[in-house]
């Protein structure tokens, strides 16, 4: 009897660690996120880490959603590739919500709004207002972003050069291979604040024409992550931690 009341004893106790090991695992989530976006995404060299906006939020998704995020580096126009793939389950970075890629994934309720930012030489002091006013010159923009295709679309340009990311196209255009570079206006107004590129101004006087908002992009049809996501942006709005993040970086909520 004390044998069967020994090993039924062990029985349990197994049951319960193996049971119980299973309850508390987390569950891993891998994020997308660009080495090349500040202050959205960045590339830590310190800690060899991304670091940024979008990186902050998507620590805070999880944390709140109870899931761990392992955030993967990789060029912007590899995102999607990559989450449709399933080598990631989740992008996190400055990408737009728009028609095009909802057809392919699902995006989060909007986190930041924004526009097109133009970069020019220094030297360059023309107060340019809108596109129309660069008509023959040489502009370059980052492959895989909203605005590529108005840009070709309007062909009054010599050349629409496309870079794999956004610090390629600033250094040509500080080097003066190309005439402007048109990207993200909080990357590019970060970029020169922090006089990365002496060579380049942001072109304050112009309008942009092709503001969105960012998101966090989940694969089509995976309606419990997007819900968690929601969930969980919804209450990190609502208790001031977005705002907060976005003003630890630089921007106005």
């Amino acid at each position: 009897m004390k044998i069967a009341s020994s090993l039924a004893a062990l029985v349990l106790a197994t049951l319960t660690l193996a049971f119980g090991g299973q309850a508390s695992a987390q569950t891993v989530l891998k994020v997308g996120s660009t080495p090349t976006g500040n202050p959205f995404t960045f590339l830590d060299t310190k800690t060899n880490t991304i670091d940024g906006i979008m990186a902050d939020i998507v620590k805070a998704v999880g944390k709140t959603s109870g899931f761990e995020v392992q955030i993967e580096p990789m060029q912007f126009s590899a995102l999607i590739g990559s989450l449709t793939s399933k080598r990631i389950d989740l992008i996190s970075a400055a990408m737009f919500i728009t028609p095009v890629r909802q057809e392919v994934v699902d995006f989060s309720q909007p986190i930041y709004s924004y526009g097109e930012g133009i970069v020019v030489p220094v030297k360059d002091a023309t107060a340019y207002r809108s596109f129309a006013e660069f008509k023959g010159k040489r502009m370059g923009v980052q492959v895989g972003t909203a605005f590529v295709e108005p840009l070709q679309k309007l062909g009054i340009f010599s050349e629409v050069k496309l870079y794999d990311t956004t610090a390629d196209l600033m250094r040509d255009a500080n080097a003066g291979r190309i005439d402007a570079g048109v990207l993200d206006s909080p990357i590019a107004a970060y970029a020169i604040s922090k006089n990365v590129f002496p060579n380049l101004r942001l072109v304050t006087t112009y309008q942009p024409t092709m503001v969105n908002s960012i998101g966090i992009a989940t694969r089509k049809g995976d309606t419990e992550t997007m819900a968690k996501v929601n969930a969980a942006l919804t209450k990190l709005k609502a208790d001031g931690s977005i705002d907060a993040i976005l003003k630890k970086w630089g921007l106005n909520s």
